[in-house]
C-alpha cells in the first residue's frame, strides 16, 4: 500500500519526477543483476582481476547516457523554446561513441589471461542485463512525455495481471487442469494465468475508459517542469466518446451461434446475391442471405479498443519476463534478488514483467495511435540546419503547395 501510494504522489509531482523515479529504477534493477554473479563467483573475482565492477558500471553509464541524451535530443527539436541548446545536442552522438569506445578499450585492457573465459562470459552477462533493462526501457520516457496514460496504464495492466493471477492460482489452481503449466515456475498453474488474462482484459477495458477522461493522463508535452502544472490540450481521438462500428472481423472468429447472443449485434445480408446491397437480415425472406454481423457501439472510448490489445500483451506475453526472473534465479540459487522491499524482495521481483510492457506500449502507440513523427518544432529544427540555397527552395515548395491547396 505504501509503495502504490508513493508511486502515486510521483505520478501527481510530473513527468520530470517519474522521470528521476524511472533513472533511480534502472540504476537498482542493474545493481541487482549483475550482483548475483558477482557473489556467486567473488572467489574468482577477488584480487584477481581489475577493475572487475568499474567496468560493468562503465557499460551502464554508456548505456543511460546514449538513452538519456537521445530522449533529451528529441525534446529540444520538439520544443522551440529550447532550440537555443540545439548546438549542445548535436554532441550527443559523439559523446556517445566517445564514451563507448572508452569503455570497450578499458574493458579488453582488464582481460587476464587465465580467466579469459570467465570474463567473456561476464561482459555477455552485462550485455544481456543491459537489454533486459535499459534496452527495453530505452522509450519509457516517450511513453512518459506522449502522455502519462501511456505510462500509467501498462504498469496497472502488470501489476492487474500479477494480483488476478495470484488471486485466481490461489482459489482454483490445479483444480480443473493438473497439468504443470511452466516448469521453471512450478507453482504457476493453468488456472491462474488464465483467470488472470480475463480478468486483466476486463479491467482494461474499465480502467481505459476511466482514465481517458483525465487531460492531466492524457495530454502529451515537451516541457520540463519542477512543479506541477495543468496540462490542457485537445485530446487525441482515441481518448474522445465516439460511435464506433467494431471490424466485422471480429465476429467472423465467433460461432454464429455465439455472435447472435451478443446484445444490439444485427445480422447483415446481401439482397439477391448480390454483394453491393446490404440490409438488415429479415427472417423468412428467401432473397436475403447472411453476409456479415455489424454491431454499433455508442459512447465508446476508440482507446477502450486499443486497451484490449494491451490487455492481451500484458496477459500472454509480459509474464515471460517473470519466468525468465525464476530462471535465473533458480541457475543460481537464490530466493530473492534483494531485500530493498520488505517482503517482496528485490525490485527485479517487481518489475520483471515491466521492462517488455513498457517496450510494446511505444511500439503500440507510433504503429496504431499516432503514425506521424513530424512536428512543427521539429520541422523549424530541420530547416534551420538548411543552407541559404536550400531555405529559399523549401519556402518557394511550400508557396506551391499553399497555392495549389486554395486553388482546391
Amino acid at each position: 500500500l505504501l509503495m502504490m501510494l508513493s508511486f502515486l504522489v510521483i505520478l501527481y509531482m510530473g513527468h520530470v519526477y517519474i522521470c528521476g523515479l524511472i533513472f533511480v529504477i534502472e540504476v537498482l534493477l542493474f545493481r541487482e543483476l549483475v550482483t548475483v554473479r558477482y557473489n556467486t563467483f567473488f572467489h574468482i573475482i577477488e584480487e584477481t582481476i581489475p577493475l572487475f565492477r568499474t567496468t560493468q558500471w562503465l557499460w551502464f553509464v554508456t548505456a543511460i547516457f546514449y538513452t538519456y541524451s537521445e530522449f533529451i535530443v528529441e525534446m529540444i527539436k520538439s520544443n522551440t523554446s529550447l532550440h537555443h541548446l540545439l548546438s549542445y545536442a548535436q554532441l550527443q552522438s559523439g559523446i556517445s561513441f566517445l564514451l563507448y569506445a572508452g569503455t570497450f578499450v578499458i574493458t579488453i585492457a582488464t582481460m587476464q589471461r587465465d580467466h579469459l573465459r570467465f570474463q567473456l562470459n561476464q561482459l555477455c552477462w552485462t550485455i544481456l542485463v543491459l537489454a533486459l533493462t535499459v534496452g527495453q526501457l530505452k522509450y519509457i520516457m516517450h511513453n512518459v512525455y506522449n502522455g502519462l496514460f501511456w505510462f500509467f496504464f501498462p504498469v496497472m495492466l502488470v501489476i492487474s495481471n500479477d494480483t488476478f493471477a495470484y488471486a485466481c492460482g490461489m482459489t482454483c489452481g490445479k483444480k480443473f487442469i493438473s497439468k504443470t503449466f511452466f516448469k521453471i515456475s512450478p507453482n504457476k498453474s493453468w488456472e491462474g494465468f488464465i483467470g488472470g488474462a480475463i480478468c486483466t482484459i476486463i479491467t482494461a477495458w474499465f480502467l481505459s475508459r476511466f482514465l481517458a477522461k483525465f487531460q492531466w493522463m492524457v495530454c502529451p508535452t515537451n516541457n520540463f517542469s519542477f512543479y506541477p502544472r495543468k496540462l490542457q490540450c485537445d485530446p487525441h481521438p482515441v481518448f474522445q466518446s465516439a460511435t464506433t462500428i467494431l471490424p466485422i472481423q471480429v465476429f467472423e472468429l465467433l460461432p454464429s451461434l455465439i455472435a447472435h447472443m451478443i446484445p444490439g449485434i444485427v445480422d447483415i445480408c446481401s439482397v439477391g446475391g448480390d454483394i453491393e446491397s446490404f440490409t438488415a437480415c429479415i427472417s423468412g425472406e428467401e432473397s436475403h442471405t447472411h453476409h456479415h454481423f455489424e454491431l454499433v457501439v455508442r459512447d465508446l472510448y476508440p482507446i477502450q479498443i486499443h486497451a484490449l490489445g494491451l490487455g492481451l500483451f500484458a496477459s500472454l506475453v509480459a509474464p515471460f519476463g517473470g519466468f525468465l526472473a525464476s530462471a535465473i534465479k533458480r541457475a543460481y540459487g537464490i530466493k530473492d534478488f534483494d531485500s530493498i522491499i520488505p517482503g517482496h524482495g528485490g525490485l527485479m521481483d517487481r518489475m520483471d514483467c515491466q521492462f517488455m510492457m513498457a517496450l510494446c506500449t511505444w511500439v503500440f502507440y507510433n504503429t496504431f495511435v499516432n503514425m506521424a513523427t513530424v512536428s512543427v518544432p521539429k520541422m523549424l529544427y530541420m530547416y534551420n540546419l538548411l543552407k541559404d540555397s536550400e531555405r529559399e527552395d523549401f519556402l518557394k515548395q511550400i508557396l506551391e503547395i499553399n497555392n495549389l491547396t486554395q486553388e482546391v
